[in-house]
């Protein structure tokens, strides 16, 4: 037998004994104390026996009832009512009879709050089940103005919709959204005029923003624009007493929404009335974009902070005039009085800014909190922010899927969860001596900076998810701007809302305008700080998965149990610092195509909406812009068309001809064309009819071909999806830009403006 060679047989040795020391240090690491299942397991069960005795397991209860939505929305049909109703009467029958065994009583609640949300979300949709455009419609649309929008070019309209002439009844929408340069209509005119309309359009990218779904949900089923005149025409029927109230209600908040902004003046008087009324269409892109970059956009959308600002002025003035009447504060349960008040008041402030997603989530919140107060409850508390989310997700289950709700909740449970422990921290003796003025001041200072901290860790996951930027500078906006809108902002709102029946409420207004300038100024000075503005690619649902059990687990618990929050979370981490990323983006038409270039950058070709391209380029963690020059460097174009080189040499070719799609199926590895492409080709090709099925397209690179990611399943059949029309036979074709001007300027908006 031959020996081996000195330097194998030292090899062999080292490998040996690699393995060996591994294996010693595993059994060591076994036999350790830290690791032994004896010693770790009763700890364990003993920090959950205390969670239950804190009655902290009911703050779980949203979790499942959430899972439910999500299984229902990942239904590739429709699914009926009876069998989630059947399992959620079974789930409860069983945790009644159960009820002496905690634990398995505890697996049937959930269980049955898991059947309860499926079934949520089953009722939702077909109580609001409404016809959807299936193609585009060029022709005459009548209907009343349910709501009309000042923007900064012309108006935007909802119309519901009594006649649509060329569309059967059973297939024609109830409401439409279209824009219009018309500048004298009013909310509650029956118009009629000739639109253009589309079906809501679907995600721009596989795994993004879904207009299509939100638009079903808010009973809009085509979106367009005015072309020409529109004219007044007599009613056929006579408006409902629900579209009355609405149009009382729009006509009230645009007279008002014009006040403010007249007294405010320029982008100052737009943010103000958008506090106050939530008509943000004054508002311009610019203004817009320092807000974002500033961390403070969530000002201009009432939510949260606006509901709780108001509610708490109108808590603390009436409250305030009541204490002055000793016999009332004497005989009267004063501070539930003021609360009641200020349940009335934020009430009506929700209905009066228009009663968006977001602002009747936030009422909901605010309802519970003061309502806390009423039976002698702690009005902030876990358990309160897991009752308003169980009525959120069982009134809107859909709004699960949205930033808003996300966001929303994710910062108010890390802001409890901090107050809680805040709660529980032994006294500073030193902070007592400290003189008057310096106290107050050092508290609310470090209270700013500290859940401005809390609310913006709590939803950077959900910010990069849904919108793929972070705005590292936002810690600093937000301490420079919320002390002016939660000291004079709001409470002048509050003061303006109560003077202008009197029309003594200019005063209120020019003060908001005046302190909504320096918000204005202050962000604009955060965003032109050098990376105000972080670009960071899109990862995937189950990172963003891992990212929310983490911040439930750290913010659910009380005890050391809440630290094994850092599982979910570094795998998270792990999940999303290494994002799958595309080689090829397809507009859902085919106008125009990403390709990932030999450098790794995208290459464009075809000219995509600027709004799509937008998405694109944010998804992949590049911060161009979508009329940078650089976006076509690399791609070699004529007349006809595009041709794109990949990193592995392969070629993509991009063409507008119907001669050159029959040369380029022989050069190129991979064609794209917005035609309908008539004839065999032996590349890989995608055209018109390959997009209409499947909407927008991605495909990565793969072993001996391609990988596809489709936006629109074929398979997938929910109310909300577009109709696939029939296979169209090859013609000539109008130019593919003419579609997706509406869809790209007129009709979509970021999700988190829409939440």
């Amino acid at each position: 037998m031959l020996s081996a060679p000195p330097e194998r047989r030292r090899q062999a040795a080292a490998a040996a004994l690699a393995l060996q020391s591994g294996a010693g240090w595993s059994r060591r690491l076994s036999r350790s104390p830290a690791w032994d299942p004896a010693r770790w397991r009763p700890r364990l069960g003993a920090m959950l026996e205390t969670e239950i005795e804190r009655r902290r397991l009911f703050n779980w209860l949203p979790v499942p009832l959430g899972v439910g939505v999500i299984l229902y929305f990942l239904a590739d049909r429709e699914p009926g009512l009876t069998a989630p109703l059947i399992g959620f009467a079974m789930a409860a029958l069983v945790a009644l009879l159960l009820r002496r065994k905690r634990r398995a009583m505890a697996f049937c609640v959930a269980l049955a709050a898991l059947f309860a949300g499926f079934a949520a979300a089953a009722w939702r949709t077909a109580s609001i089940a409404a016809p959807a455009l299936a193609r585009i419609h060029v022709g005459k649309v009548t209907g009343f103005v349910e709501a009309l929008e000042q923007r900064e070019k012309g108006v935007r309209l909802v119309l519901l919709v009594t006649d649509m002439p060329g569309i059967d009844l059973a297939q024609r929408p109830r409401r439409v959204r279209v824009s219009t340069a018309a500048a004298t209509l009013k909310p509650g005119d029956h118009i009629v005029a000739t639109a253009r309309l589309l079906p809501p359009p679907g995600p721009a990218r596989p795994g993004g923003y879904d207009f299509a779904r939100d638009a079903f949900f808010r009973g809009i089923g085509a979106v367009g624009s005015i072309a020409g005149k529109v004219a007044l025409a007599p009613a056929p029927i006579p408006p409902s007493r629900e579209l009355a109230r609405s149009v009382a209600i729009d006509q009230a908040r645009n007279a008002l929404t014009e006040r403010i902004a007249t007294i405010g003046g320029g982008q100052a008087g737009a943010m103000a009335a958008a506090l106050v009324t939530g008509k943000r269409g004054l508002i311009t892109e610019p203004t817009n974009d320092d807000l974002r970059a500033a961390g403070i956009y969530h000002i201009v959308s009432i939510s949260g902070l606006h509901m709780v600002l108001a509610a708490g002025t109108i808590f603390w003035l009436v409250r305030a005039l009541l204490a002055l009447s000793p016999g009332i504060a004497l005989a009267w349960p004063v501070k539930k009085l003021a609360a009641l008040a200020a349940m009335l008041g934020a009430t009506a402030y929700c209905i009066f800014s228009g009663a968006e997603v977001a602002t009747v989530r936030s009422l909901i919140m605010t309802l519970v909190m003061l309502g806390a107060i009423l039976v002698d409850r702690p009005a902030l508390s876990m358990r309160n922010l897991a009752f308003a989310a169980i009525i959120v997700l069982l009134r809107e289950p859909e709004a699960l899927l949205g930033p808003s709700f996300q966001m929303s909740f994710g910062a108010v449970a890390a802001l409890i969860a901090f107050a809680e422990r805040w709660q529980e921290r032994p006294p500073d003796p030193a902070a007592a001596t400290w003189p008057w003025p310096l106290r107050p001041l050092w508290l609310s200072a470090c209270g700013i900076l500290v859940t401005t901290l809390l609310a913006t860790a709590a939803t950077a996951p959900f910010g990069v998810y849904h919108f793929q930027t972070f705005n590292p500078f936002g810690l600093l906006g937000n301490a420079l701007a919320l002390p002016f809108v939660s000291l004079v902002v709001m409470p002048a709102a509050v003061f303006g809302v109560l003077a202008y029946p009197f029309g003594l409420d200019w005063p209120a207004w020019a003060l908001m305008g005046w302190a909504s300038g320096l918000v204005l100024h202050l962000a604009h000075w955060v965003a032109g700080i050098e990376r105000s503005t972080v670009v960071l690619p899109a990862f995937d649902t189950v990172a963003l998965a891992l990212f929310a059990l983490a911040l439930l687990w750290l913010t659910l618990w009380t005890t050391a149990l809440r630290f094994l929050a850092a599982l979910p979370l570094c795998a998270g981490l792990a999940l999303a610092s290494d994002p799958t990323r595309p080689d090829i983006l397809i507009e859902r038409d085919g106008s125009g195509i990403l390709v990932r270039g030999p450098e790794g950058r995208l290459i464009l070709a075809g000219k995509p909406s600027r709004f799509v391209l937008t998405q694109w380029l944010r998804a992949d963690g590049d911060s161009r812009a979508p009329d940078d020059p650089a976006l076509r460097e690399g791609a070699v174009c004529d007349a006809r068309g595009c041709v794109i080189r990949l990193k592995d040499g392969r070629s993509v070719a991009y063409t507008k001809d119907r001669i050159a799609i029959v040369e380029d199926c022989q050069r190129a590895d991979l064609v794209v064309t917005p035609l309908y492409a008539g004839s065999a080709c032996t590349a890989r090709l995608i055209d018109r009819a390959a997009l209409t099925r499947d909407g927008a397209t991605a495909l990565g690179s793969a072993a001996g071909g391609w990988r596809a990611f489709t936006a629109e399943d074929a398979i997938r059949l929910r109310p909300w999806t577009r109709v696939r029309p029939a296979p169209a036979v090859a013609t000539p074709s109008p130019p593919p830009s003419a579609a997706p001007a509406i869809s790209a300027a007129d009709t979509v908006e970021e999700s988190g403006a829409l939440q």
